[in-house]
């Protein structure tokens, strides 16, 4: 009860700076809104973050929540600032525009003074063929200044710890249509081009200074141009907040040198997700089971099946493990604490207890126990439904503990 009432307290002091408004809908620079006059709800919050690969980061947001004329949130519009030492100060706009529930709009604008930006823009369309084909676009162009590597295999030393930048400009794509109930096939494209860099963390080494490294593959840059088909079943009540329900994915994708890829390789992909709810979903059990695989010579070292970070194992940062395979389980329980209403929007705030279980290895069948990692860790989110969520999460790894906040489950 005591960390309940604490966290009430935390985002009731943010919440008290917040205020609601009602503005003429011809004021915003936004897709265009029915109504004449748009309810704006205005939350400021602070920033705190710290990753094993970033550091330390703090600073502070305003998000901006518009309503339609059923007094839904459609519109999400955040910009922040923020403070690292390796980066400077980063300026980000993000926004996110649910215009209806087949279609939805993503984009995101980062710049900092050292190394780091990100652009991107992402669009989901289901409105095509009496919403049965359903479209999607990812456009990126984005450098990373933290990004690591310690090496292939799972006995990767944290002594070997290595750091670059990580420039990647492309696309990804993909159009999805029902053959079966439940059942979609995908098709996609994915290209990209790759530059490796010398990153923004001095204390650590740059990749290709180090003799063990300086001529992996992919190491000088390389480009992807690769296609992609894979068949998903899903019985799921939510695409973004799911309480209930089975989704079942297996992929194969192949990069053709051909084509323009720096190498030929192949990727191979399964993973099921599991929701199951209680007490009127007060409880809802999550777990997922992954398993990649990738086959093919001289891969570049990005390319290969890589575990770490916000998504896969939280106890550690992104591209902490990489290997031809890995094997991937996560299990967590989403408890709902209490339910909040703050200027007319309503939250579900949500504690997260988790545990990670990953590794990666050359193929399954050389798996052991000493492949595996497992992460323990805990979890808070925000869940305006039906579109946002707000996470923190924390892992511990063998290496320290590690803190990620965004947006969207983790899986």
């Amino acid at each position: 009860m005591r960390m309940i009432s604490s966290l009430r307290l935390v985002f009731m002091s943010a919440a008290l700076a917040g205020c609601t408004s009602y503005l003429p809908s011809g004021k915003f620079p936004l897709p265009p809104m029915a109504q004449q006059s748009v309810k704006v709800v205005t939350i400021p919050l602070p920033v705190i973050a710290s990753s094993p690969n970033e550091g330390i980061t703090y600073g502070a947001l305003s998000a901006f929540l518009l309503h339609n004329e059923k007094d839904e949130i459609t519109t999400l519009v955040a910009p922040q600032v923020n403070q690292n030492r390796n980066f400077g100060t980063t300026a980000t706009v993000y926004g996110a525009f649910y215009p209806s529930p087949e279609r939805s709009f993503e984009a995101n604008v980062a710049q900092s003074t050292k190394v780091n930006y990100d652009y991107e823009l992402k669009v989901r369309d289901q409105t095509f063929m009496d919403k049965r084909l359903e479209l999607n676009a990812f456009l990126f162009a984005f450098r990373d200044g933290s990004a690591r590597f310690f090496g292939f295999q799972s006995t990767s030393k944290r002594e070997r710890e290595t750091n670059y930048a990580d420039g990647e400009v492309g696309a990804t794509l993909s159009a999805g249509y029902p053959v079966l109930p439940h059942t979609q096939v995908v098709l996609g494209e994915r290209v990209k081009q790759v530059e490796i860099d010398r990153g923004a963390v001095t204390k650590v080494p740059f990749l290709r200074d180090v003799q063990m490294f300086k001529y992996i593959p992919g190491g000088q840059g390389f480009t992807v141009n690769a296609q992609m088909l894979s068949l998903v079943y899903s019985t799921l009540d939510s695409a973004t907040i799911p309480t209930r329900g089975l989704r079942a994915k297996a992929s194969v994708e192949a990069s053709v040198g051909a084509l323009g890829s720096s190498a030929d390789y192949r990727h191979y992909d399964t993973e099921v997700k599991g929701f199951y709810p209680l007490l009127d979903a007060r409880f809802i059990s999550v777990g997922r089971l992954a398993y990649s695989q990738t086959m093919g010579e001289r891969v570049p070292f990005l390319e290969r099946s890589t575990l770490g970070g916000e998504t896969t194992l939280r106890g550690y940062g992104r591209y902490r493990f990489i290997d031809s395979s890995y094997l991937l389980c996560n299990l967590e329980e989403r408890i709902s604490l209490f339910r909040w209403e703050v200027f007319g929007v309503q939250a579900d705030w949500e504690l997260a207890p988790f545990i990670d279980l990953g590794g990666v290895m050359k193929s399954l069948d050389e798996a052991s126990p000493k492949s595996f990692e497992f992460n323990p860790g805990f979890g808070f989110r925000a869940v305006i439904r039906p579109n946002i969520v707000g996470r923190i999460d924390v892992g511990i790894g063998r290496e320290g503990p590690a803190v990620f906040v965004g947006l969207g489950y983790p899986f």
